[in-house]
């Protein structure tokens, strides 16, 4: 289902095979060149690509209690690797290229080394073939850089965490051993870049980095939790933690370390190295159906003009089902307060989710329910009885902020339980995405980001458009976002205030419609009150047709922290632009050279030209045009251009 062809085979002379060490691997376009060194006993590897050091010799070691470590070489093997995946769901590409050169190490420990090299990075990871239960007891984790390079790096307190964190950038040689951080990570070296995350995470504690007050970054995780403590109905915190990772079984692969390696930062933005390292889906996924989700809990349910009291009630969510159908939404979310917070399986009195879910399927609109990761877990085989019952279509899986072994577990049990009842899954106060939606398809999306939630309550005024520019760079790279974009309600930085019940976001109208195109979501969120759309009608007729999967995407001109400007194909053959700037207004030129022949129609929402003054600005136009064409784009402070491009 997933690979078309493969090849397997000896490779050519740049591979340096046999017992001999250095161990050397290439790129297929022979550009990047990994190295693979022992020396008194310890592993290293190094990267080289056109022949300059990114990454420069490193140490990395696994710790097993069982084995003892030792790099006494039994095998090493060279293949190569050239297939196409096609994803369940079209996230960015309808289809990928896996393209790799693999050099395998066996030891006599019966431990082995894989690294993968592709045109577009690197990636390595352990394996074991041991008999019976393993104690892993550490794992030594290691980038070697320049004292001078730079880093994007998402600082945190403690493992214990929501992972919705700025990218402010350091000096890697400022980072000092107490600087915690959890991942992804950007490298800046020279102006090409590297991305540091993982993949295929199963069993096992996700990585963490720390400083070395040097050009170093060096890996730890959590340990796994041995005691636990609940401080309220969600929030469980590790208070004895053992003095190992994991105990596994001894046959197994081990989480990929990925490098993603770009010359320039546009490459980023189409990068899927980390979805395609990890474990494909087996099974029938047809059922899973993307689409944009009208969301309750960030407008407060304050819809207005209305004949009955609003807020978490069976009236204000008829209302909603109303408002999707009318406008081809296929999915509505019940947020926090439909039930007790302790027992998901039931619903509180004054909401009636039965009757919620056969009204919204007589109309078709599924309903996504909002969960507690502890109580789902408590009951999760009631839990998913009752919601095939009642006819539910997804749940958004809250509040599990770790990623030591036992939780990483949770969401692999979470995945199974719901794919098996057929409903979509979207996980909250999580972790960054591992690949893990290439196995669960269903897995559509979460957050793990500091996204739109947070123009709720942020003083800072930091989660706007200079944050908004980092995040297709760093944390999308990951995978899918659940930043929850559309408000209506675009201040400029001087006008802005929080507001829990009315809250406004940073930055233009059209920038907040870029993020439909920008940032990927295969369930996107619609996060402002249904009449706020409706009082906006020209901006809502883009936000309504805009898809949520794309067939194929071009990054026409982008630069990490500052602008993006992309185009995406739709399946109906339509293209959408979306460009979006930081707090600088700028003119960008592009180019239209990824349509094909004849004329073409060009729907667009531009930032007006008081957006400066008045981010709720914007003109709407049409204009004819063909391939090459050049477009100016006039972005305002915090702006944004949106468009749909139809053929003739």
């Amino acid at each position: 289902m997933f690979r078309i062809f493969c090849l397997i085979a000896i490779l050519p002379a740049f591979l340096t095979l046999g017992y001999s060490q250095p161990w050397m691997i290439t790129s297929p376009d022979q550009k990047i060149k990994v190295t693979v060194t022992l020396e008194d006993g310890d592993l290293f590897y190094a990267i080289e690509k056109n022949g300059e050091a990114w990454i420069n010799a490193s140490p990395i070691r696994l710790n097993i209690a069982e084995v003892p470590v030792d790099y006494t070489l039994n095998s090493a093997q060279t293949s190569s690797h050239d297939a196409i995946i096609n994803p369940v769901v079209h996230e960015k590409l309808a289809q990928i290229r896996d393209q790799y050169n693999l050099l395998d190490l066996q030891f006599e420990n019966n431990t082995g080394l894989e690294f993968r090299a592709y045109d577009r990075g690197v990636a390595w990871r352990w394996n074991a073939a041991i008999a019976g239960t393993i104690t892993i007891l550490g794992e030594q984790v290691t980038y070697a850089f320049n004292p001078s390079d730079h880093v994007y790096y998402p600082s945190e307190e403690s493992f214990y965490s929501h992972n919705e964190r700025l990218f402010p950038k350091y000096e890697l040689s400022k980072l000092s051993l107490d600087s915690l951080a959890s991942l992804p990570a950007l490298i800046d070296q020279n102006g090409h870049y590297m991305h540091l995350s993982e993949s295929d995470l199963y069993n096992y504690p996700g990585l963490w980095l720390l400083g070395t007050n040097s050009g170093t970054l060096t890996g730890t995780f959590p340990m796994y939790p041995v005691q636990e403590k609940q401080v309220r109905d969600r929030d469980i915190m590790v208070t004895q933690a053992a003095n190992y990772l994991v105990k596994t079984p001894g046959t197994r692969t081990f989480p990929w370390r990925t490098i993603l390696m770009e010359d320039r930062a546009a490459g980023l933005l189409t990068n899927t190295l980390i979805y395609q390292l990890n474990r494909p889906a087996t099974g029938d996924f047809s059922w899973v159906q993307p689409g944009k989700v009208q969301w309750d809990w960030w407008n407060d349910l304050n819809t207005y003009g209305v004949d009955f009291q609003s807020g978490v009630n069976t009236d204000t969510y008829k209302h909603y089902i109303d408002f999707a159908a009318k406008n081809g939404l296929p999915y509505i979310i019940l947020d926090e307060g439909w039930s007790p917070t302790t027992d998901v399986t039931v619903s509180i009195p004054e909401v009636n989710v039965p009757e919620l879910a056969k009204y919204g399927q007589e109309k078709g609109v599924g309903l996504i329910l909002w969960v507690l990761w502890n109580a789902l877990d408590k009951d999760l085989d009631k839990a998913m009885t009752e919601y095939s019952k009642w006819g539910i279509k997804g749940i958004k899986v809250d509040f599990m902020q770790r990623n030591d072994a036992e939780m990483v577990n949770y969401y692999e049990r979470i995945a199974r339980a719901t794919a098996e009842h057929h409903l979509l899954l979207d996980f909250h106060g999580c972790y960054k995405p591992t690949g893990f939606r290439h196995e669960f398809p269903h897995a559509m999306t979460r957050e793990g980001v500091r996204g739109n939630e947070w123009s709720k309550w942020d003083n800072s005024k930091q989660t706007g458009p200079e944050h908004n520019l980092m995040l297709p760079f760093t944390r999308m790279v990951c995978g899918p976002m659940d930043y929850t974009p559309g408000a209506m309600l675009n201040a400029q930085l001087r006008d802005w205030s929080p507001s829990f019940s009315r809250p406004m976001s940073l930055g233009t109208r059209c920038h907040q419609l870029a993020m439909y195109v920008v940032f990927e979501s295969p369930l996107q969120m619609l996060c402002d009150v249904p009449e706020n759309y409706l009082r906006e009608q020209e901006s809502f007729a883009f936000i309504k047709q805009v898809p949520t999967t794309w067939e194929d995407t071009r990054v026409l001109d982008a630069a990490v922290g500052d602008y993006i400007v992309e185009a995406r194909l739709a399946a109906d053959g339509n293209w959408y632009m979306g460009a979006m700037t930081d707090w600088t207004a700028r003119t960008l030129d592009v180019t239209l050279d990824f349509l094909g022949t004849g004329e073409y129609s060009l729907e667009y929402w531009k930032d007006g030209v008081n957006a400066n003054r008045m981010a709720q600005d914007y003109q709407m136009g049409e204009m004819t045009i063909r391939k090459g064409d050049k477009l100016q784009l006039n972005l305002a402070q915090g702006g944004g251009f949106v468009a749909v491009i139809r053929k003739k």
